[in-house]
C-alpha cells in the first residue's frame, strides 16, 4: 500500500503510534536509562526531580528494582510541589514495606504533610504512614487515623477508612477498641464513599460488633443506593447479617417453609406456582431442600426456627427489602448477586419472583459473568424450579458458550422442565446431541435421562430415542479411537438404566433389548453396564430367567477379549446369576461360572485375581451342592450364605438428589462456586444471637468525644504510667561492665549483710508521664494541649515512696551468649566461636571487644592461626553508605579491627582465646574478616551484637525521668513479648521470694545480652503477693557511636507464677538504632533460658 511513497503498513502504523504519545509520558518506559536519574533527583528543578521520578516509577513498573536510590528521594520529600510530593509518596509507598527502617526518617515529614491545605498531600501521607507496617509507629498512625477521620476532605475521610485494616493487621490488641470506634465514626459519615470504605473495614476488623451496625442503621440503609459498587456488596452483606442477628428469619420467607408442608411433603403457593394448573409437583418446591439449604446458609440446629419475626411488624426487615430491591437492576453483577441474596433469604414467598428478571438479564447481558450468575441460578432452581420454569428458553445453548456455562444450562433445563414445556426441551435435546463437542453431547444424553426421571409421563419417548442411540451403526465399530463418541454410547446407556430404576418390571422389553445389544456394542464401559444390569434384574419376569444360561454362555465366550472393568463386572454377575438360579439351569450355570473362575484365576490382571479368588471362597458351598435346593438345611448354619446374600442379593436403593450435593453456600459468595469454605467466608449470624438496646445510640457528638477519649487512652496506655497512692520496690543499681569474667571474684559478704527490703524517702511524680505521653499526642493532633497549665505544685501533689530491694549477686550467673564464626565442618576440624563482653574498649568508643574461642576438633595441629580485616570493604548500597557515612566521620582514621595475637600452634583437643576489638560500619552490618591457618585463608563474618553497641550509663531514677520526659513523640515506641523464665525459679524454689525472683530473672536475661545499667525496680505495695502486675525496670546506657542516651523500661503484667506479659519501651533519639535494639530485646526476652534456675 503506498508503495511509490516508499510507505508500507508496517511504517505507517508506527507513525499513527508515535502521533498518539505525543504529549504522553509513554516513552519512558522505551529506555527508562537513558539518562542518569542520581543528578535529577539531586536538582534544583521541580522539574528535574519529577522527570526523575517518573523514571524510577516506570523501572518499578517493569520490575526493576530501585530501592537503592531511597535516600535521595526520601529527601524530596520536603518538596512544595505537590507533584514531586505525589510521585515521591508512591515511592516510599512501594518500598515502606522493604526498608521501614529507613522509611521512618522521613516521618517528621508526613506529620508536616498531615496538616497541608492541600487535602491530596493530607490523604498522601496519610496513605504512606499506614503503609510502613512496623508496631512501634502504629499508636502515631492511629492518632493520625483519628485525626483524619474528622477531616472536612472527603477523599482524606475514605483514606483514613482505608487505613484501619492496614493498622487492624499489625494485631494491635491494645487498640482494638479505638479501631473499632473509629469504624463507627466513619459508618456515620454523610459521604458515599466514606461509608463504603468503611463497611471494608468493618468487614474486615469487626464484622460481629453489630453494635456499630446498630446505630447506624437506617441512615446505611438510606445511603446504599448512593455507594459505590464493590462498598455496596459488603455493605449488603453486613446489614444482612445484622437483621439476622438482631430479628432472625422471617416467617413468610422461604427459608421457613417447611412449616406449611402437604401431606406429600411439598409447599404449594398461588403465588409461586406456574399459573398453567396442571398440578405439577414441579411447579411446587421441595422443602426438605430448602430446610438443607437454610441450615447451610446459617450452621446452626433448629432453634433458630423459635425465633423468627414478620414482614409487616418488623421495619428493619422492611427496610432492607426496599433498599435493596432497586439494586436488583444493578450494572454490576456482584451487587445484583449481592441483592437477590438478601431477597433469596428475608423476602415473603411471594415476592421471591422479583430475582428471576434481573437474574436472566444478567445471564444474557454478561457475558463475563455468566458462569457466575449460573451457579447461583442453579441454588434457587434446585430449591424451587418452578421459578424459572416458564423462562426454560433462557437456558437454551448458545454456540458460543463455554462448556462449563453448557453444562450448567443442561443442569437447569432438566431441573425446570415441566410437561408443558418438555416437548420443547426434547427438541432442542436431539439439536444438542448431533454437536460436534462429544463431551457435551454425552452430557445431553445423560440430561434426558433427568429429564425422564423427573417427569413420569415421558419415559416411553425417551426410552425409544436412547435405544435408538445405542443401536446406531456408528456404534457397531470401534468406538475407542474415536474422541468423545464412546462416552456418548456409556451416558445413553446409563441413562436407560437410570429411567429403568423406576419400574424395572414395566420395562422388562427394554432390558432384553438390551441383552442383545451387547454384541454391538463394543465400548468397554457401556458393556459393564449392561452386564451390571443382567446380574440385578437376573430374576426379573418370566422372560428374562430363560435367557439367562445363553447370555452367560456369550459372556463366558468373550472373557478372554474383554476390558479389566468388563471382566470384574462378568465375574459378579456370575456369581448373582448362580444364586439366583432355577433348579433345571442349575448345573449348567455352575459348570459356567466354574469355568469363568478358572479364566479368571490365570487372568493377566491382578485386580480380576483377586476378585475371582474372593468369588470362589464366597461360592463354594453353592458350587459344591449338586442341586440349588440342596443347602436349604446345612446352609442355615453357614456363614458364607449369609455373606453371599448380604453382598449380592441386596436390592438398589432409591436414588436421592440430597446426596450429591448436601452443601450450599451464601449466594454470590466464591465459596458457592468452588463449592468448598473458601478463607473467609463466615456463614450468617445465629438469629436473634445480638440484643440492641436503644440506650445505646449515642449522638454524633457524643460518639466523637468518646472516640477521642478512647484514642488518647490508647496513646497513654503504651506509655507507662504509675498509678496513685502505690509504693514500689526499687532495686540496687548494677552496672553492665560489672558483669565480667571477673564477676565472680566479687564480694558476697556486703550484699549477705543488706536487708533484702529497704525503704528510702526517695519521691517521683507520678503525673510526669501522663504530661508527657499527653504532650506527644497533642503534638500529633494539632490540639492545645490540656494539661500545658498545670503548674508544678500540682504536678507533685500526687507522689509515691519506693522501696529498695536488694538482687544479690547476680554478676556471676551473667552468661553472655555466644555464636559461630566458623564451624568445623568448613574449616577442617577447627571450631571458632565468639562472645560479646561488656568492658568497654580503649582504643576507641566505636570499638566493642569480643572474646574469640580457637578450638582444634581435628586429629592434626593446626597452625599460624590469625583474624584480619579485609583490606577493601566496600559498601555497595548507596543507602548504606549514606547512613554509615554520617555516624562514622569523626573516625575515620580509627582502625575496623585491632589485630590479634597470632596462635603459633593448635593441638588437638586444645582451646584457645582471644580478645579482638572490632568496629562495625553499621549496627546492622556484618564485619568481613580473613581467617588464615595452615596457609590458607577463609572469609568469615562477624555479626553484631545491637546489646553491646552501647555502654552502660550510671544515672539516678530523678535523671532518668528527666532524660525520658524529654524524649517523647516519636523518640518513644514500645512492644509487647512473653516471659517465661520466671516461671521454673517460683515453682523449684519455693521459700524464694516471688518477685525477687522475677526481677533477677528479667535482669538476668537483660545483661545477659546487652551492656546496661540497671536504674531501678518499681512495685506497687498494694500489689496482693500472687500479682506482679506493675512491676517496672529501668535500664540506661549510651549509644556507643554518638553517645546518644537510650533508656529502656520493661513493664510486667500477670500472675507471679504464670507467663508474664513484658512491655518493652524505648526513648532514644535515633530512631532507626532504638527500633532495631528494640526488636532485639523483645526477641531475645521471649527466648527461654537454659539457665534459670
Amino acid at each position: 500500500m503506498f508503495n511509490q511513497f516508499g510507505s508500507t503498513a508496517e511504517t505507517l502504523s508506527k507513525a499513527s503510534a508515535a502521533v498518539l504519545r505525543i504529549g504522553t509520558d509513554a516513552h519512558l518506559y522505551d529506555d527508562p536509562e537513558d539518562v542518569n536519574i542520581a543528578p535529577l533527583l539531586d536538582s534544583k528543578f521541580e522539574s528535574e526531580k519529577c522527570e526523575a521520578l517518573k523514571r524510577l516509577l516506570a523501572l518499578i513498573a517493569q520490575g526493576f528494582d530501585v530501592s537503592n536510590f531511597f535516600p535521595q528521594v526520601v529527601k524530596n520529600v520536603a518538596s512544595q510541589s505537590s507533584e514531586v510530593k505525589k510521585l515521591v509518596y508512591l515511592y516510599l509507598l512501594h518500598y515502606a514495606e522493604k526498608r521501614p527502617n529507613e522509611a521512618l526518617l522521613s516521618i517528621n515529614y508526613f506529620q508536616k504533610d498531615l496538616g497541608d491545605p492541600n487535602p491530596l498531600v493530607r490523604a498522601w501521607a496519610l496513605r504512606t504512614m499506614a503503609g510502613i507496617r512496623l508496631h512501634v509507629i502504629a499508636p502515631l498512625a492511629l492518632a493520625a487515623v483519628g485525626k483524619c477521620a474528622r477531616d472536612p476532605a472527603v477523599y482524606v475521610r475514605k483514606c483514613a477508612a482505608n487505613a484501619l485494616p492496614k493498622l487492624h493487621d499489625l494485631r494491635l490488641e491494645e487498640h482494638a477498641p479505638s479501631i473499632e470506634e473509629l469504624v463507627g465514626i466513619l459508618l456515620n459519615d454523610h459521604s458515599p464513599g466514606v461509608v463504603g470504605a468503611a463497611a471494608a473495614a468493618f468487614t474486615c476488623i469487626c464484622p460481629n460488633n453489630f453494635k456499630l451496625i446498630g446505630k447506624n442503621y437506617k441512615k446505611l440503609c438510606q445511603i446504599l443506593p448512593d455507594v459505590e459498587e464493590w462498598g455496596q456488596i459488603l455493605l449488603i452483606g453486613t446489614l444482612l447479617r445484622y437483621v439476622v442477628a438482631r430479628h432472625g428469619l422471617v416467617r413468610e420467607s422461604l427459608m421457613l417453609s417447611l412449616h406449611g408442608l402437604d401431606s406429600n411433603g411439598f409447599y404449594e403457593k398461588d403465588g409461586l406456582v406456574s399459573d398453567k394448573g396442571d398440578g405439577d409437583k414441579s411447579d411446587s418446591f421441595d422443602a426438605n431442600l430448602v430446610s438443607l439449604v437454610s441450615k447451610c446458609y446459617i450452621e446452626g440446629p433448629d432453634e433458630y426456627l423459635k425465633d423468627t419475626t414478620s414482614v409487616g411488624d418488623n421495619e428493619d426487615v422492611k427496610i432492607l427489602l426496599q433498599c435493596t430491591s432497586p439494586l436488583l437492576w444493578s450494572n454490576n453483577s456482584a451487587v445484583v448477586l449481592a441483592a437477590a441474596g438478601v431477597q433469596w433469604i428475608m423476602a415473603p414467598l411471594e415476592d421471591v419472583k422479583r430475582i428471576v428478571k434481573p437474574l436472566l438479564f444478567l445471564l444474557r447481558s454478561s457475558t463475563a459473568s455468566k458462569y457466575v450468575v449460573l451457579c447461583n441460578i442453579l441454588v434457587f432452581a434446585k430449591a424451587v424450579p418452578s421459578l424459572f420454569a416458564p423462562h426454560f428458553e433462557d437456558f437454551f445453548i448458545c454456540s458460543s458458550d463455554a462448556y462449563q456455562v453448557k453444562a450448567h444450562k443442561l443442569e437447569m433445563l432438566s431441573l425446570i422442565a415441566t410437561t408443558s414445556s418438555i416437548s420443547s426441551i426434547l427438541r432442542e435435546f436431539e439439536d444438542y446431541i448431533k454437536d460436534p463437542d462429544r463431551r457435551f453431547a454425552a452430557d445431553t444424553v445423560a440430561a434426558i435421562g433427568l429429564c425422564a426421571k423427573r417427569l413420569p409421563e415421558i419415559p416411553t419417548a425417551c426410552l425409544n430415542g436412547l435405544l435408538a442411540l445405542v443401536k446406531q451403526e456408528s456404534f457397531a465399530g470401534d468406538l475407542e479411537l474415536v474422541d468423545g463418541e464412546a462416552g456418548v454410547l456409556v451416558q445413553a446407556v446409563m441413562s436407560i438404566q437410570t429411567i429403568i430404576e423406576r419400574d424395572p418390571l414395566s420395562h422388562e422389553k427394554v432390558i432384553i433389548q438390551l441383552f442383545r445389544s451387547l454384541d454391538s456394542v463394543k465400548v468397554a464401559a457401556a458393556r459393564a453396564t449392561i452386564i451390571w444390569m443382567v446380574g440385578v434384574y437376573c430374576s426379573l419376569g418370566h422372560i428374562i430367567p430363560k435367557m439367562l444360561t445363553t447370555i452367560t454362555k456369550y459372556l463366558a465366550w468373550s472373557f478372554k477379549s474383554e476390558a479389566s472393568e468388563t471382566k470384574l463386572q462378568i465375574l459378579n454377575t456370575a456369581a448373582k446369576v448362580l444364586i439366583s438360579a432355577e433348579v433345571e439351569d442349575f448345573q449348567m450355570l455352575k459348570k459356567i461360572v466354574l469355568y469363568l473362575l478358572e479364566l479368571g484365576g490365570c487372568d493377566l490382571n491382578y485386580d480380576v485375581r483377586d476378585r475371582t479368588r474372593f468369588l470362589k471362597k464366597m461360592l463354594s458351598y453353592k458350587l459344591a451342592c449338586h442341586e440349588p435346593a440342596e443347602d436349604s438345611v446345612a446352609s442355615q448354619e453357614n456363614i458364607a450364605e449369609h455373606v453371599v446374600e448380604h453382598v449380592f442379593g441386596r436390592k438398589l436403593k432409591p436414588f436421592s438428589p440430597l446426596n450429591l450435593h448436601n452443601r450450599f453456600y451464601l449466594p454470590g459468595s466464591l465459596s458457592q462456586i468452588v463449592l468448598h469454605a473458601a478463607p473467609g467466608y463466615e456463614p450468617l449470624p445465629k438469629p436473634c444471637s445480638f440484643v440492641f438496646e436503644e440506650h445505646d445510640q449515642l449522638s454524633d457528638s457524643d460518639r466523637q468525644r468518646e472516640a477521642t477519649s478512647d484514642l488518647n487512652g490508647s496513646q497513654e496506655s503504651s506509655e507507662t504510667v504509675d498509678e496513685d497512692g502505690s509504693s514500689e520496690y526499687d532495686s540496687e543499681s548494677y552496672n553492665g561492665s560489672e558483669f565480667s569474667s571477673d564477676g565472680d571474684e566479687r564480694n558476697e559478704a556486703n550484699d549477705a549483710a543488706d536487708p533484702l527490703i529497704q525503704f528510702s524517702e526517695i519521691t517521683v511524680s507520678t503525673d510526669q508521664e501522663e504530661l508527657r505521653s499527653k504532650r506527644a499526642l497533642d503534638l500529633w493532633l494539632d490540639e492545645e494541649s490540656s494539661t500545658s497549665n498545670q503548674t508544678p505544685s500540682a504536678l507533685d501533689r500526687n507522689q509515691s515512696s519506693y522501696a529498695k530491694i536488694s538482687i544479690g549477686d547476680i554478676g556471676s550467673r551473667v552468661k553472655p551468649k555466644s555464636y559461630t564464626l566458623l564451624d568445623p565442618g568448613n574449616g577442617n576440624g577447627l571450631k571458632i566461636d565468639y562472645t560479646f563482653l561488656s568492658e568497654v574498649s580503649t582504643a576507641s568508643p566505636l570499638h566493642v571487644c569480643v572474646e574469640v574461642l580457637f578450638q582444634n576438633s581435628s586429629t592434626e595441629p593446626i597452625l599460624e592461626v590469625n583474624l584480619e580485616d579485609e583490606e577493601a570493604m566496600n559498601v555497595s548500597d548507596s543507602a548504606e553508605q549514606t547512613l554509615v557515612g554520617k555516624a562514622n566521620a569523626s573516625y575515620n582514621n580509627v582502625p575496623t579491627l585491632i589485630p590479634m595475637e597470632e596462635l603459633s600452634c593448635l593441638e588437638p583437643g586444645q582451646s584457645a582465646k582471644r580478645l579482638i576489638q572490632v568496629r562495625f560500619h553499621h549496627h546492622l552490618l556484618p564485619m568481613r574478616l580473613s581467617l588464615h591457618y595452615n596457609g590458607k585463608k577463609v572469609p568469615v563474618k562477624l555479626r553484631p551484637d545491637l546489646g553491646y553497641l552501647v555502654k552502660p550509663y550510671s544515672i539516678t531514677i530523678q535523671e532518668f525521668l528527666a532524660t525520658e520526659s524529654r524524649l517523647p513523640g516519636m523518640f518513644e515506641y514500645s512492644r509487647r513479648c512473653t516471659f517465661t523464665d520466671h516461671v521454673k525459679d517460683t515453682r523449684m524454689e519455693n521459700g524464694k521470694d516471688k518477685f525477687l525472683s522475677i526481677c533477677e530473672s528479667i535482669t538476668l536475661k537483660v545483661l545477659s545480652n546487652s551492656n546496661l545499667h540497671l536504674v531501678s525496680v518499681d512495685l506497687p505495695v498494694a500489689n496482693t503477693l500472687e500479682d506482679a502486675t506493675g512491676l517496672r525496670l529501668r535500664f540506661s546506657s549510651k549509644i556507643l557511636s554518638s553517645e546518644i542516651p537510650l533508656l529502656i523500661t520493661i513493664t510486667v503484667q500477670g500472675k507471679c507464677n504464670e507467663d508474664l506479659n513484658l512491655t518493652v519501651k524505648i526513648n532514644c533519639e535515633e530512631t532507626v538504632f532504638g527500633l532495631n535494639l528494640l526488636n532485639r530485646i523483645a526477641n531475645f526476652m521471649v527466648e527461654t533460658s537454659s539457665s534459670a534456675s
